[in-house]
């Protein structure tokens, strides 16, 4: 469990980094979309990921990090958007992005200890293409529960699945970084 932390922290510093460096250079733009918006920007990265999965010939001369990274950073913001809602200006600045991001990096992290150990490390024997499929459902379950306007009867909601899909996108990245080695 010790490596799996020293390896999720580097995983989640990498994403937080690059997140941070946006800010700077876009501000806080992505506050304008709707929760539904970041959900369908989700989708089409883990889309990508599977697509670059099954497909030797590329278009686009990247990899999937880059996309899991989008996929860590988009469910923050996505959680961000569920406490505060949309806004029409891009009304926080970077001190304030950071917080917001850190708090729910580690509310997520706290989340990876929990089910980590109940699980077992379980994700150590998966696949990154297993991965992947996992985030799609998580996605298609979270449209779902948009369109029932938030409301489950029986199922987690749209915070814990945006959890989830943090939580899988930083095993994949770290699954990616120990095949490098």
């Amino acid at each position: 469990m010790e490596e799996t932390l020293r390896s999720y922290d580097f995983a989640l510093e990498k994403c937080k980094s690059l997140f941070l460096k946006k800010a700077k250079d876009y501000g806080a733009s992505w506050r304008i979309l709707r929760t539904s918006s970041v959900t369908d920007q989700l989708y089409i990265k883990a889309s990508r990921i599977r697509s670059l999965e099954e497909n030797d010939t590329r278009k686009v001369d990247e990899g999937v990090e880059p996309e899991y990274i989008g996929l860590v950073n988009y469910s923050i913001m996505a959680l961000i958007q569920l406490e505060m809602g949309p806004s029409e200006n891009p009304d926080l600045d970077p001190e304030e992005i950071e917080k917001l991001y850190t708090k729910y990096a580690e509310i997520t992290r706290d989340l990876m200890i929990a089910k980590n150990h109940d699980y077992g490390e379980a994700w150590r024997q998966m696949r990154i293409s297993s991965i992947t499929d996992l985030i799609l459902v998580k996605l298609l379950r979270v449209r779902q529960i948009e369109d029932n306007s938030g409301k489950t009867i029986v199922s987690e909601g749209l915070d814990a699945n945006y959890q989830d899909i943090i939580n899988y996108a930083l095993f994949a990245l770290i699954k990616l970084e120990e095949g490098k080695k």
